[in-house]
């Protein structure tokens, strides 16, 4: 199971590794320490539940819960120091799945989280997947599956980080140090070349065509940039 913490709280991002850990044996805990560093590790390596902070920097529980209710609708539970009715009942109208005051016992948080996993697990009708469509591209962000006129298209990690960036930015030009820096780390932002075979590799597997590309375009000595769907189109 991966669980992702968001918490400006390095202590209790500590406490919360070790006992999930202990709790689960194979649990992998993925960590960030702001609301924008969360949303981006939630829509790169979609976790099974989330534990989201309220008040946090950069982007606060409220906004990170919004993002991250456009990727996925996979279990979150709010943590927060609010114990105001009205806080709670603003959680979960926006579409986290509970909500826990701080300060709280470990047993209790595994207590909610159990609940809420039964909950999201049950059967019944399958519940919706938000997708991106380009022609008959279709990404599907919850399950990171990409398909391409129905027959799906095996990409590596680092591809599927590329293509994802493309696509949340449909239509606008994504520089090449930006996509070099979230996909490979900043120490990689003056690697271009490398950032070419990927998306040369990228195109191939989606049948992409340099000279007239339906999803891939070239920005000369800018970046590249995904061709908005016409249904996008301003």
């Amino acid at each position: 199971m991966k669980i992702l913490i968001v918490d400006d709280d390095p202590g209790l991002l500590d406490a919360l590794t070790i006992g999930l850990q202990m709790q689960w044996g194979d649990a992998q805990v993925l960590r960030a320490a702001d609301g924008a560093q969360g949303v981006r590790l939630f829509a790169a390596e979609a976790p099974d539940l989330t534990l989201l902070d309220v008040s946090m920097p950069r982007m606060n529980g409220w906004e990170a819960l919004q993002e991250m209710r456009r990727l996925s609708d996979a279990p979150i539970i709010m943590l927060t120091a609010q114990a105001e009715e009205m806080a709670r009942v603003k959680g979960l109208s926006q579409g986290a799945d509970d909500y826990l005051t701080k300060p709280f016992s470990h047993a209790e948080l595994f207590a909610r989280m159990k609940a809420v996993l039964r909950r999201t697990q049950r059967g019944g009708p399958a519940r919706s997947r938000p997708s991106f469509m380009s022609g008959d591209l279709e990404m599907n962000f919850e399950s990171r599956e990409v398909s391409l006129a129905g027959s799906r298209v095996k990409l590596t990690p680092k591809e599927y980080k590329l293509l994802y960036l493309l696509v949340s930015n449909s239509g606008r030009i994504v520089t090449c140090q930006t996509l070099l820096s979230k996909v490979w780390g900043d120490e990689y932002q003056q690697q271009v070349g490398y950032l070419k075979t990927y998306v040369s590799r990228l195109r191939r597997k989606l049948g992409d065509d340099t000279t007239r590309p339906r999803f891939i375009a070239t920005e000369r000595n800018l970046g590249y940039r995904f061709v908005r769907p016409p249904a996008l189109a301003m």
